[in-house]
């Protein structure tokens, strides 16, 4: 697996996180080559970790957020293959620790659902979406949830995956956010800076849209891929000018003082997406639809009961309330199958890729779209 980040600062959580994805891509001899592929000039400067403080405790559970789910990918995957290979019937999710999988592994409903088509359920937790999409092309899960832009960079490297579903936009959901103190104003301003991004995430979409609705190039700035902690870190220390992130560590920077220069609003849709192996959905479409009729259901809740959510995803993240109620403000609910106009803005995001030599090829998304 690639390792966008260069950026050390001897942390534990971090090392475990890095570590961890580093395993998981040799035991399956996977490479985000796309990730790599056609970038041309673009830096990806290396930070002097003697720059660094360490974290406090204090915002050690958000790091967790990736740190944990890297080495629980890691330390799960031969377990889970084996359990696959002897023919039970498992629907093997990968998720997020934050999002609608998460209120639906806390709520236990799928499972109830899928005992009575003979069913179970395991969990893997990753990272990000990316992560998520190589244990998918590994074979190490069935389903999973990512934004709207990994899945361009997964079917652009070869993964051999369909969209299954998707929740409503929620632009909201990501920013560009600047230190407190920060003398950058608007976007034009970015010019010649260190932006932060994990690369291939949600959020690398929204910062070409805004570059290009400021009048800028990619190549104007200097994008530094760091994953949430690093970026947090080089944030705090002022060893980068911005950070393009999502919930839920947009909404704990937001907490800590972080400015919002811009959010997604106008510029992406910002989309959750849910996506499946093209062989599992092939093979088990009642157990596919079975997943997207539970997560209906658990939206219908959601949406009435925002106190709930908090409640349920404080313990799921170890996040404050104040983060989370940002966060869930910012939420959508609504899950639907694939439609033409969604299969039209990916298509969107795609040649923007292209073009900007971030992809290698032109790709077709209609011929990720699952016919259920």
């Amino acid at each position: 697996m690639s390792n966008d980040s260069q950026y050390h600062n001897g942390n534990n959580d971090k090392s475990i996180e890095r570590n961890a994805s580093n395993d998981l891509g040799q035991a399956h001899g996977l490479q985000d080559h796309t990730l790599r592929e056609g970038h041309g000039s673009l830096q990806n400067p290396t930070l002097d970790a003697s720059r660094v403080a360490p974290i406090d405790q204090g915002r050690r559970n958000l790091i967790r957020l990736s740190a944990a789910a890297g080495l629980g990918a890691a330390l799960g995957l031969g377990q889970i293959g084996r359990a696959s290979a002897q023919g039970s019937k498992v629907v093997r999710i990968g998720y997020q620790k934050y999002g609608t999988f998460v209120l639906l592994k806390a709520h236990g409903t799928l499972e109830k659902r899928l005992a009575a088509q003979g069913a179970t359920v395991q969990w893997l937790e990753f990272p990000a979406g990316p992560q998520l999409l190589e244990g998918l092309n590994a074979g190490a899960i069935d389903l999973g949830t990512v934004g709207e832009t990994p899945p361009i960079f997964a079917q652009a490297a070869g993964v051999n995956f369909v969209y299954i579903g998707n929740e409503p936009a929620s632009p909201k959901a990501e920013a560009i956010v600047v230190p407190a103190n920060s003398p950058i104003k608007t976007v034009a301003d970015l010019r010649g800076k260190k932006v932060a991004l994990n690369k291939g995430s949600n959020v690398h979409y929204l910062l070409v849209r805004a570059l290009a609705a400021a009048n800028l190039k990619y190549t104007d700035i200097q994008p530094i891929y760091l994953a949430p902690a690093d970026a947090r870190a080089a944030f705090e220390q002022n060893n980068i000018d911005a950070w393009v992130i999502w919930d839920p560590y947009f909404a704990s920077i937001q907490n800590a003082g972080g400015k919002i220069l811009i959010d997604g609003t106008g510029l992406v849709s910002n989309l959750q997406f849910y996506v499946s192996s093209r062989s599992y959905a092939e093979q088990s479409p009642a157990l596919v639809h079975a997943v997207i009729d539970e997560l209906r259901e658990l939206d219908a809740w959601g949406k009435d009961n925002p106190a709930e959510v908090i409640r349920v995803l404080g313990p799921q993240t170890g996040l404050d309330p104040a983060v989370l109620d940002l966060a869930v403000k910012r939420f959508s609910y609504g899950v639907q199958l694939i439609s033409p106009e969604v299969v039209a803005y990916q298509q969107s995001i795609a040649d923007t890729f292209t073009d900007l030599k971030l992809i290698p090829r032109k790709l077709d998304v209609k011929q990720a779209q699952w016919k259920a």
